[in-house]
């Protein structure tokens, strides 16, 4: 079962990215990964390197987006 706070998160992160000219896909091209590899991230899966390219696109620090993945 889906978590309707996590599905709300997401595409709040989608939504942010697109208003910024840029999508999870263009991430993936930049890094050189497939959009599926990108969009799990946003459905939990951990990749430090994905997390940061996700940050620096909506200049922020992951642990901003993600405080559940970077305890204190």
């Amino acid at each position: 079962m889906m978590d309707a706070k996590n599905v709300s998160k997401r595409e709040l992160i989608k939504a942010q990215l697109r208003s910024r000219g840029t999508s999870l896909s263009q991430i993936g091209r930049d890094l050189g990964l497939k959009p599926s590899t990108v969009s799990s991230v946003l459905a939990g899966a951990r990749s430090l390197n994905v997390e940061h390219a996700i940050a620096s696109a909506l200049n922020t620090k992951p642990e901003t987006l993600w405080p559940e993945r970077y305890p204190q």
